[in-house]
């Protein structure tokens, strides 16, 4: 009896870990993938997801976490204390908490600050300049797994679940051959005994 349970338990985790290594497979060749394929951050049901490289926005977004941002809509619906992302004259994406709406004519632009900054922006955004909201979905430090992705080494991430899976396979296997092997063993002992 007590070897039946300890057989079903080691099944149950031989299935979980088997589970979990091809769910880990798949994410990261869907990460993969969809980061080299739109050639910047994945999207994933209509967010996409943005990579967050300096502490500004700390402690609320910290360095190294990944923020998911809505795409489009009326760029001029933003008033303060709404987190948006936006595109610097330098062409680097910047998000950034809306401290003041400047209504000039038909055009809008937003004053913004970092929160872990001490002065506000100093230049203005336009609305045309704003990609996204931010809606405050974070992870913690998948950014840096992300930022890794995206560069020429990322394929190896698909690797190293890859061989933790062969490793797996190969221990399953060795222990299916060892059990099919040990009453073959008891058999000749007992044969020699007789």
């Amino acid at each position: 009896m007590n070897k039946t349970i300890k057989k079903r338990i080691l099944n149950i985790i031989n299935h979980v870990t088997t589970v979990v290594l091809f769910l880990l497979l798949i994410s990261m060749t869907f990460f993969v993938i969809s980061s080299k394929a739109s050639g910047g951050e994945p999207e994933v049901f209509g967010y996409q997801l943005k990579t967050v490289l300096s502490g500004s926005m700390e402690p609320g977004i910290k360095t190294g976490s990944i923020i998911a941002v809505k795409p489009g809509g009326d760029m001029t619906r933003f008033k303060p204390d709404d987190v948006i992302t936006f595109m610097e004259e330098d062409g680097k994406l910047v998000t950034h908490r809306v401290t003041e709406v400047v209504a000039s004519g038909e055009s809008v632009m937003y004053r913004t600050k970092g929160d872990n900054n001490n002065a506000v922006d100093i230049n203005p955004v336009l609305s045309e300049n704003v990609v996204a909201e931010y809606e405050g979905f974070t992870i913690p430090y998948v950014g840096y797994f992300i930022n890794f992705s995206q560069s020429k080494n990322g394929a190896l991430l698909l690797l190293i679940p890859g061989f933790l899976l062969l490793g797996y396979a190969g221990i399953t296997i060795w222990r299916a051959i060892r059990e099919i092997d040990l009453p073959k063993e008891n058999a000749k002992e007992e044969k020699s005994v007789v």
